[in-house]
């Protein structure tokens, strides 16, 4: 077995098809193949399942994919440590990952600040969903992750540690135009015939459960690929949408937040491995502390100009 084939299958697995994976990694389809082929040869089971739309890996597949990550990881992490010693660089560059919202809001502002107080550091900010990033700082890939406790939520693991860092409330985002736009804080029930886009299973599993608690249904008729995209559905007057409320001072000018009634929550955690964490994994936690909770009189001051717009309409 060589790594070589080992990172071939694990790239098979992510984009779940042979030709793309040739693609990217710069093979023929037929040499990937045979990779795969060697591989299942060497431990005795098929690895991959076809199916109509490419493949995805067997049973024993997704155990030896598993492993195959962090072995891959931890060979990549070797090769970038000793050519950062060569280079006379720092040996081991802070990996930070967060969920996009998070990663367009509060992780930048810390970053900056441990910039500014610890120096230099050579780090990188990788977006993802929660349960990707989770899979991430336990094969080594990542040194931080913030990320969100929304469905379906975060396992417990011993090799993490894990930190709160406060309860984001969600938002309903407008376009400009839009009858409620600049009011009060609404209820889902005033929104139940307006058609909503999401960008992900975890927000839109909080807008149905939100919905239903309130004995209406949100009617989520269109999808986006990520919050640029939702948003761009927005402002086009296509849809509405359900956005932390972590990001209300990073939205574009074309659109407008207005805070629900009892409003759906999330809870933002930090994710770091017990074992052999970053040395400036410390010090980043305590600034994204900071920086969240220099994030909530932002949004109470929205929340307080909204209130303020609809008392002078009335």
């Amino acid at each position: 077995m060589t790594l070589t084939s080992w990172r071939t299958f694990v790239t098979v697995c992510r984009l779940g098809s042979l030709s793309a994976a040739a693609d990217e990694l710069g093979y023929t389809q037929s040499a990937v193949s045979r990779q795969i082929a060697g591989l299942e040869r060497e431990l005795g089971v098929p690895l991959v399942e076809r199916h109509a739309r490419g493949v995805r890996p067997s049973p024993a597949g997704d155990v030896f994919r598993r492993h195959a990550t962090t072995a891959l990881t931890e060979a990549d992490r070797a090769v970038r440590a000793v050519r950062g010693l060569r280079d006379g660089a720092p040996a081991r560059p802070l990996a930070v990952g967060a969920t996009p919202s998070l990663a367009a809001g509060i992780v930048p502002v810390a970053i900056r600040r441990l910039l500014d107080t610890a120096g230099p550091v050579r780090w990188s900010l990788s977006p993802g969903l929660s349960l990707e990033l989770y899979d991430r700082v336990v094969s080594g890939d990542l040194d931080v992750a913030v990320v969100t406790d929304a469905p379906p939520g975060l396992p417990d693991d011993p090799r993490l540690e894990r930190r709160f860092l406060g309860m984001d409330e969600m938002v309903v985002v407008l376009p400009f135009g839009h009858p409620l736009a600049g009011g009060a804080p609404v209820r889902i029930q005033a929104l139940a015939d307006q058609t909503w886009v999401e960008d992900n299973e975890g927000s839109a599993a909080l807008l149905r459960q939100h919905a239903a608690r309130a004995g209406v249904t949100a009617r989520i008729d269109l999808a986006a690929a990520d919050l640029p995209g939702k948003l761009a559905l927005v402002a086009t007057g296509h849809a509405i949408a359900l956005m932390p409320g972590v990001l209300v001072g990073a939205l574009r000018a074309d659109v407008t937040a207005v805070a629900l009634v009892d409003p759906p929550t999330r809870g933002i955690h930090t994710l770091t491995p017990r074992r052999d964490p970053h040395p400036r994994s410390a010090p980043l936690l305590d600034l994204l502390v900071t920086a969240f909770g220099a994030s909530r009189p932002a949004r109470a001051a929205h929340r307080q100009a909204e209130t303020d717009a609809h008392d002078e309409r009335d």
